[in-house]
């Protein structure tokens, strides 16, 4: 009895902390549910480069107009269950991109099957047992063992599974990462907590700034909010990353805090941002639509409201909203690069021939002055 009055105490005792503890977390959650709270709405869209130092610190918001249009350009209205998860969904994504289409033929045409096929053998053969050698039939089981025929069969029958997961799977990696061609629109994607950033340096190296935009009920009054224009809760952004459809894209991402990750299920594109470090991947996107996704890589408290929407325009479409956020094509670009070089080889021109007059007037005054000094010598 002694021994259970001490087991009892000594259990009491070490209980008594972990009460302790458990009393002052519930007392601190308060203080923490705060920020927590707080990170649900993401930050306002910066119009800077760079993101902010502290952690839930707001960026400076940049100018936009109340349906995130610019002249000569409106935002695309998505299409439901194009580009974006539906309820009750159960397959991949309709996919816009060459190695989408692919990858998911893979699974729907290969692995599905096979899967299916091997289940319902194995299957058939657990119902075979069960029934067939029973206790009630008194039925024995073959004792064979050592049978050449049965050991080559189930050894050659697994090798060709094996090959025809393999190769199909293999051909798809390298495809995944097969470099872009030179002629591929480079657009490099910068992760911040908790926002994204798109930069252009084939037009001018313009950068846009990607925030989640927030409910109605959720925005002071004059600000903008979500509608369905724009896109599903907790997925539509207020400046999308637009890109040209039909053409090679080069992505290249990075993060400036964290690391992040670029995530567009519906072109099959999931690729890494890592600070100090740029990854690259090729996609070419086929149709012309509003393409959402996510940060898909934990990265702090406002993780999950940090989406993506990639907006696949008209090459001619794609130029104009080039122009509005005052960047060029590469074309007018070239063409203004050799403007400028050959302005500069014109004025250097002038330059030499300016200096070379110089120098034969110089030269003609010369004699001249010494025939002028010759008499004044004498």
């Amino acid at each position: 009895m002694n021994l259970m009055k001490k087991i009892v105490i000594l259990l009491s005792l070490a209980a008594t902390p972990m009460a302790a503890n458990a009393v002052e977390s519930l007392a601190a959650a308060p203080a923490v549910a705060k920020p927590v709270e707080a990170a649900i709405t993401p930050p306002a869209a910066p119009d800077a480069a760079t993101a902010p130092a502290e952690d839930g610190a707001q960026a400076p918001k940049a100018a936009a107009s109340k349906d995130g249009s610019l002249p000569g350009y409106t935002p695309m209205a998505p299409t439901p269950g194009i580009g974006m998860p539906v309820n009750k969904e159960i397959d991949f994504q309709e996919q816009f991109s060459p190695t989408g289409v692919y990858a998911k033929n893979i699974n729907n045409k290969i692995l599905l099957p096979l899967i299916v096929a091997i289940s319902l053998f194995v299957l058939f053969l657990l119902f075979y047992v069960m029934i067939r050698f029973r206790k009630k039939e008194g039925v024995e089981p073959s004792k064979t063992t050592h049978n050449s025929l049965i050991e080559v069969v189930w050894t050659i029958i697994p090798v060709v599974i094996l090959l025809a997961i393999a190769v199909p799977s293999l051909d798809l990696l390298a495809k995944q990462f097969k470099p872009a061609p030179a002629d591929a629109v480079t657009i490099k994607v910068t992760g911040y907590q908790w926002y994204w950033g798109y930069s252009y340096p084939d037009h001018g190296d313009f950068e846009v700034v990607s925030n989640m935009l927030k409910e109605k009920n959720e925005v002071a009054a004059g600000e903008r909010f979500r509608t369905d224009r724009d896109g599903p809760r907790l997925l539509a952004v207020d400046n999308r990353m637009v890109v040209p459809a039909g053409v090679p894209l080069r992505i290249q991402t990075t993060a400036a805090d964290v690391i992040h990750s670029f995530a567009v299920p519906a072109i099959w594109f999931k690729l890494d941002a890592v600070p100090g470090r740029l990854n690259e991947k090729a996609v070419t996107i086929t149709k012309p639509g509003v393409y959402f996704g996510q940060c898909s890589e934990l990265c702090g408290a406002r993780h999950g409201f940090m989406p993506i929407v990639v907006e696949a325009l008209p090459p001619e479409k794609f130029a104009a909203w080039v122009k509005a956020n005052g960047g060029m094509m590469p074309a007018e670009i070239k063409a203004k690069k050799a403007a400028e070089e050959a302005a500069a080889k014109a004025a250097a021109a002038k330059a030499k021939a300016d200096a070379a007059k110089a120098e034969a007037a110089k030269a003609a005054e010369a004699p001249a002055a010494d025939a002028a000094a010759a008499p004044a010598a004498k």
